[in-house]
């Protein structure tokens, strides 16, 4: 039994070094502690309701945080997760005009992320899953001549309250971010 795990261990530190070699330099899993996507102002949605062609289609969360529906008072989305605002749908279908509605919420565009300071081209631009501070550096042109590139800062909305955090270049980016590239001086 000792020497079984003496071999795997062998093993695995004989493949770990084998990635150090290939220049793997740090590993780490892609999202960050909000694993779970949450709607909010500048999201667009695709929402089906299953029998009810004229009632499905394509809606965007305004600015109050909430979506406009035909033949429905808005519906309050802001801070929901797709499954909890297709039981919020569903329970208001259910309340004012159908019988055990079936509803399905898809997010077919993200809000868009900031990016602010020593870039080329700062400005707004569309969210792309999968996003890090690197490829957002690559989608505005690049750092600038005089950007510190260990100086990045993500402003973040959670929930009630808007964090700054000092991130490297391989940080996630989520939806609604705000980027900043600091300058250096030197």
């Amino acid at each position: 039994m000792k020497l079984r795990l003496a071999l795997v261990l062998m093993a695995i530190f004989a493949a770990t070094a084998g990635c150090a070699e290939r220049g793997i330099i740090a590993e780490r899993p892609v999202s960050t502690e909000n694993d779970v996507y949450v709607l909010d102002t500048g999201d667009r949605l695709r929402i089906v309701v299953f029998g009810q062609t004229d009632l499905s289609g394509e809606f965007s969360v305004d600015s109050t945080g909430t979506v406009s529906m035909p033949l429905m008072p808005p519906i309050p989305a802001r801070g929901l997760t797709t499954d909890e605002f297709e039981d919020v749908v569903a329970a208001e279908l259910a309340r004012t005009l159908l019988r055990n509605p079936n509803v399905s919420v898809q997010v077919t565009e993200f809000r868009p992320f900031f990016i602010l300071g020593e870039v080329q081209r700062a400005g707004q631009y569309p969210y792309v899953n999968g996003m890090t501070v690197q490829s957002a550096v690559a989608i505005a042109g690049g750092f600038s001549y005089r950007a510190d590139e260990d100086r990045v800062t993500i402003t973040r909305n959670r929930g009630d309250r808007i964090v700054e955090i000092g991130v490297d270049s391989t940080a996630p980016v989520l939806p609604g971010d705000t980027i900043l590239v600091r300058e250096r001086y030197f």
